[in-house]
């Protein structure tokens, strides 16, 4: 089941403030993005976000399980916790690097 365009607008327009929000579609599913980090990965219309030790004492009660098959664990977020959201994705952001540039072949 590939995620709702929908819930996109909505978790980006919840992130309103935090950074530069963007979104990408890949294989289907989605990634959001946080000052161009990858911070949240939204799968089956289920956003989650990467079991990071500076999360833990936030969301240690929340259910984990992997994006995809093959994927570590990753905490699931409620899309309606606004305040919780903002608080993992800001914390997120702080701690991930950009991403490198691929280089041309």
């Amino acid at each position: 089941m590939a995620t709702d365009p929908g819930l996109i607008e909505y978790l980006c327009d919840q992130l309103e403030g935090l950074g530069t929000i963007r979104s990408r579609k890949m294989f289907g599913e989605y990634m959001i993005y946080c000052n161009d980090k990858p911070v949240l990965i939204i799968c089956n219309d289920r956003p989650m976000v990467k079991t990071l030790p500076i999360l833990e004492p936030l969301l240690k009660d929340r259910p984990t399980a992997p994006p995809y098959e093959g994927a570590k664990d990753h905490y699931i977020l409620d899309p309606d916790d606004r305040e919780t959201l903002r608080q993992a994705v800001r914390l997120a952001e702080e701690v991930t690097p950009l991403p490198k540039k691929r280089r041309k072949t």
